[in-house]
């Protein structure tokens, strides 16, 4: 099959009409990192979570859904911080993420430990919190030092 080019133009126009309106919805429109403030979201640890208690804390499997927040408290959060923030981005773009992660003992609910993190960067945030709590509950770091670098990398990266 062969177009022609009035066929080609259409499509063209087509193409950008979608780009247009996907950019319009918020859909695809990529927000710039944003770095987690350190006086607004400076951390905060959830007090059941030390370094004598990561065995039967954040090294079993699933123990953050028992105390992960209910959506509705982080979303209703995550518009007051987005203001605070001065984020005008569309909230289905940003991740209520908390700046020392539940897999670290982050505490779950404390504002101070959460924040208005823009997708992508939300989810490549998530493997760093991942490998950082495999090597904890590997012995291979200590869970202050976990912390530590998870709270610099949101705080100087974002």
């Amino acid at each position: 099959m062969r177009l022609s080019l009035a066929d080609l133009v259409v499509l063209a126009v087509a193409f950008l009409l979608l780009g247009y309106a996907m950019t319009r919805s918020g859909g695809t429109t990529p927000i710039e990192n944003i770095l987690a403030s350190s006086l607004i979201t400076p951390g905060a640890i959830n007090p059941d979570v030390t370094q004598s208690t990561i065995r039967s804390t954040i090294c079993v499997r699933g123990w953050t859904a028992t105390v992960r927040p209910p959506s509705a408290f982080t979303s209703a959060l995550k518009l007051r911080q987005m203001e605070t923030y001065g984020e005008t981005g569309p909230p289905s773009a940003y991740q209520e993420d908390h700046l020392i992660s539940l897999e670290l003992g982050g505490s779950p609910t404390d504002p101070r430990n959460l924040w208005p993190e823009p997708y992508p960067r939300a989810a490549q945030v998530d493997q760093i919190e991942n490998a950082l709590n495999h090597r904890v509950c590997a012995g291979e770091m200590r869970l202050a030092d976990a912390q530590a670098a998870e709270a610099a990398l949101k705080h100087e990266e974002g």
